[in-house]
């Protein structure tokens, strides 16, 4: 896909993330099979009437979601992805509801939701004013006092030769490689843990806990 003038590809923009991700939806699906243990553990603690996933992919946290709360909500950009969650869905015998969506302009009410899931999504999105707009979208979608744990890459994966006191990450593309061999280029904005924690205070949330985990940020926060 070319998106720019000189036919070049912008691989951040937030079109272009998108058809990556329904392109690649079948085979990444197939290798995406069970929850990551900080989502299991954070729910392990959460309960309530209504609860989202934002970056759902093909629905293996919106399922572990759906057995912690009354009705869980899959949201993602990729249909491609919502196609594999309702296939999930259908073989694993779960209840919930698909939606597409942009996680900077989630399509719902305010203090809709209890409990929120926002893992491995938030490194998809093109600049730092997305990235802050979502977690913004985040805190108005909970309820007043509703708890979420939000993820993103960074540099503290041994993956990246980075300095561990960086304030700022960087933006890049990981290679996805389909059966046939084709690799598909895949855009991440790669956070410093101190700018993972700069973003979250600057948004509405309330952030409890903050800690790095299989080179992974995670944070606990509430509305």
């Amino acid at each position: 896909m070319s998106d720019g003038d000189d036919g070049s590809v912008d691989h951040r923009s937030p079109a272009r993330v998108r058809d990556v991700y329904d392109d690649i939806a079948d085979h990444f699906s197939k290798t995406r099979e069970y929850a990551w243990p900080e989502v299991e553990s954070f729910l392990d603690d959460s309960s309530g009437e209504r609860g989202i996933d934002v970056g759902c992919g093909n629905g293996r946290h919106t399922e572990l979601l759906a057995e912690h709360v009354g009705h869980a909500v899959g949201v993602d950009v990729s249909r491609g992805l919502l196609m594999s969650a309702g296939e999930r869905m259908v073989e694993r015998n779960w209840r919930g509801t698909l939606v597409q969506g942009d996680a900077a302009a989630l399509p719902f009410a305010a203090d809709t939701f209890h409990v929120g899931v926002y893992v491995a999504t938030l490194h998809h999105l093109p600049t730092q004013e997305h990235r802050r707009r979502s977690l913004d979208e985040l805190a108005r979608v909970l309820r007043t006092g509703g708890r979420a744990l939000v993820s993103a890459w960074s540099t503290a994966h041994d993956s990246f030769d980075a300095p561990a006191d960086a304030e700022m990450g960087f933006d890049t593309t990981v290679d996805w490689t389909l059966p046939g061999g084709e690799t598909v280029p895949r855009f991440y904005h790669i956070y410093a843990p101190a700018e993972f924690e700069a973003d979250l205070d600057s948004s509405t949330l309330t952030v409890e806990s903050v800690r790095i985990s299989s080179g992974n940020c995670y944070a606990e926060v509430r509305a």
